[in-house]
């Protein structure tokens, strides 16, 4: 069976759906929810220069989320300690400030020993730069539950190259 399956498809053990986060309010957030849709998974801070993103994000949520866009932030301390709330802050702190509607994990690791294991995941199966270097840095999961593209945190969810990658994924 190996044999019809190319090198990139032989490398996935696992998908992206077999993984759970818990959400904001200490809830299981499964991946496997979001099955058949692009799901774009940004590392969140909210004390980060980076941190207006979360506008642009919610934009981009809300304009392709009818044609199976999935946005997931996932709050983490990794960098510069610039998420050190609590999940009840974080939560309060997005819907205030930017009217978060898509859905938001838990504060986890995104690198290193103690990464979520999706991170882990992301890392094997498409490489260095699927690793987090800063906050807000962007992985683009396909509709077959693997990596299809990752953003560093200087490209804006809202870019013109950004926009291109996922609306491809949306089509296909």
């Amino acid at each position: 069976m190996m044999s019809f399956l190319n090198n990139a498809n032989a490398k996935y053990e696992k998908l992206a759906y077999d993984f759970t986060f818990k959400d904001l309010d200490g809830s299981s957030l499964s991946l496997a929810e979001f099955k058949d849709k692009v799901i774009v998974v940004v590392n969140v801070a909210s004390q980060c220069g980076f941190t207006s993103q979360y506008e642009d994000m919610q934009t981009i949520y809300e304009k392709y989320q009818s044609k199976g866009i999935i946005m997931l932030g996932i709050p983490s301390n990794d960098f510069g300690q610039q998420e050190p709330g609590s999940n009840e802050e974080i939560k309060n702190f997005c819907e205030a400030k930017f009217g978060i509607t898509f859905p938001m994990t838990e504060k986890v690791s995104v690198k290193g020993n103690q990464a979520h294991p999706f991170y882990k995941w992301a890392k094997n199966n498409y490489g260095s730069s699927a690793i987090p270097k800063w906050n807000f840095h962007k992985i683009i999961i396909d509709r077959s539950g693997k990596v299809a593209d990752t953003f560093s945190s200087i490209t804006n969810p809202s870019s013109k190259k950004f926009r291109k990658v996922i609306e491809k994924l949306i089509i296909n």
